[in-house]
């Protein structure tokens, strides 16, 4: 069929064009002189500071996991056990890790534990937190512990109550009962979590190069300085094999984890939480919830807070100069573009990126759930190969397959829209793949049997059904593209300057100000592009 023929063909010449050809020119970089070499990955490895940088790359992403799920775990309890006066509140509160940009959390932790930061200031010292590796783990531990919250306690309401009455007729109690029942129930959230919170650890960027500097590179930082300031594209390109061939190992585990979860999570049944009235709260266990509440609540909107306490400030005193400073080509440290430039930028390519992510991870979703062939794994494979990469690795492939005839893309704003359609599409793919899974096939044949072809029983009855899903992937979509930062900042021309990369030029150059000022207009974007699509998707369905 015709129709099958262009599903097939776009999302396959969309990946090929712009991820596996620069894909094979990094490889080609680093494994290829006068013929197949290991030399350039044998120096890296040999090198005691490379050796050191893989090192605290792997014990970083694990230290931040475990602290992640120390975070989150009892969050996932609380959500999935009880009802409580705030809930609401307290779950919108959870997602506002997902909609701020690294580099903006970055910030926030400058302006509270920096020299002259509100906490130090609070406490009289310095902790000793910023530019180390405390900074990098207790930022990616407030990136990542809402997701742990959220699987876990998702598949916590899902467990039959049965099962531990059970095993309390049996005899089971306290820890024992935990221990032997319901943790056993839990691990599928649990590893999937995990995995998810060590991948985007692992691959972390902003974060360590912000807060870590150079003391404390990861992977991603070593082969940005390997680039864009040695640049050592042998040394830089051999530093992005090695990353590609780890984070391939640690994307199947997570992948394999996430079928996992989602078998475990079909369950049906769905406890009734306990009811905790304000009377109820002043109890022992009301008031952990209640402690527990304020922390996550200090916690997450802290650094959100100190941005934009310091935006309005100077000197002690309330002002608006950081924001006059923002858009002041006098102070502007954004060359070739102004602020009005970096916002318009960032919402074209935003939106771009949600377009061209939503139509390709739709392609492929349909292909993967809903056509049966040979060779479908290993199409599963080659489609989902992106997840496993990085912003970094991306803009270094870009630099090496766009930077000559006929391929000449370097430098063009729809360049960096690719770049961030490749970055976010998995995860869209993921969000509208388990909206599809969850659709009854026998709806699908119903269609079907009133006439209606295969294509047409998916747009008239599984994709609306699916919406859902594909609003939230969108919402992503969304939010990594004006997030981004590492790949866009290798490829683009001043011109083509993002919110993002004005934050950064505005920090580099030591100003904080306008840098809180940038963050806040960064915020307010978001936010009314978030209920742009939200609503968008509410009006057409």
């Amino acid at each position: 069929m015709r129709w099958r023929s262009v599903i097939l063909v776009f999302p396959l010449a969309f990946l090929v064009l712009f991820f596996y050809f620069p894909l094979t020119s990094i490889l080609k970089e680093g494994l290829w002189e006068n013929g197949f070499t290991l030399r350039y990955i044998l120096q890296v490895l040999s090198n005691s500071y490379h050796r050191r940088v893989i090192f605290f790359t792997f014990w970083q992403a694990l230290a931040s996991t475990l602290l992640t799920l120390l975070l989150g775990f009892p969050g996932a309890y609380i959500f999935a056990k009880y009802e409580f006066p705030g809930k609401g509140i307290l779950k919108a509160i959870l997602t506002v890790p997902f909609v701020m940009p690294s580099i903006m959390v970055a910030l926030g932790f400058i302006l509270l534990f920096g020299r002259v930061g509100i906490i130090t200031q609070i406490l009289g010292r310095d902790l000793g937190i910023l530019y180390s590796w405390k900074a990098i783990i207790l930022a990616h531990a407030f990136y990542n512990f809402p997701v742990v919250v959220r699987m876990v306690s998702s598949l916590w309401q899902r467990i039959n109550p049965h099962y531990e009455e059970a095993a309390i007729s049996l005899g089971a109690r306290g820890f024992t009962l935990f221990r032997k029942v319901t943790l056993p129930m839990l691990m599928p959230a649990i590893f999937a979590s995990s995995m998810l919170t060590f991948v985007f650890c692992f691959l972390s960027f902003s974060i360590p190069l912000i807060l870590g500097g150079y003391q404390y590179a990861t992977i991603e930082v070593d082969i940005f300085t390997s680039i864009m300031t040695l640049l050592d594209f042998k040394t830089g390109a051999a530093l992005a094999i090695i990353q590609i061939f780890l984070s391939l190992i640690f994307m199947y585990l997570y992948l394999k984890s996430l079928d996992l979860y989602a078998k475990a999570e079909k369950q049906k049944v769905f406890r009734e939480p306990v009811y905790l009235t304000f009377k109820k709260l002043i109890s022992v266990r009301g008031l952990l919830i209640i402690f527990y509440s304020l922390v996550v609540f200090l916690f997450i909107l802290s650094p959100l807070l100190a941005v934009i306490y310091h935006s309005f400030t100077y000197g002690g005193g309330f002002t608006l100069e950081w924001y006059k400073r923002v858009f002041s080509p006098e102070y502007n440290p954004i060359f070739g573009a102004n602020s009005i430039t970096a916002i318009r930028n960032s919402l074209l390519f935003g939106f771009s990126a949600v377009v061209l992510s939503t139509l390709l991870a739709l392609s492929i979703a349909y292909i993967m759930y809903r056509w049966r062939f040979k060779g479908k794994n290993f199409f599963d494979a080659i489609v989902m190969l992106p997840l496993a990469s990085s912003a970094i690795t991306l803009g270094l492939g870009y630099i090496r397959a766009f930077h000559k005839p006929p391929l000449e893309f370097l430098g063009t704003w729809y360049l960096i829209v690719f770049a961030h359609t490749i970055i976010a599409y998995p995860f869209v793919l993921r969000s509208v793949s388990t909206s599809l899974k969850k659709i009854n096939p026998n709806l699908k044949e119903a269609a079907m049997s009133l006439g209606v072809n295969e294509l047409g029983a998916f747009l008239k009855v599984e994709l609306p059904l699916a919406f859902g899903g594909i609003i939230v992937g969108a919402i992503f979509a969304f939010a990594m593209s004006i997030a981004e930062l590492g790949a866009t900042y290798m490829i683009y021309r001043p011109e083509y300057t993002t919110i993002t990369i004005a934050i950064y030029r505005f920090l580099g150059s030591r100003q904080l100000g306008p840098a809180s000022a940038m963050s806040v207009l960064l915020i307010l974007v978001s936010t009314i592009a978030f209920i742009v699509i939200e609503r968008t998707g509410e009006e057409i369905w």
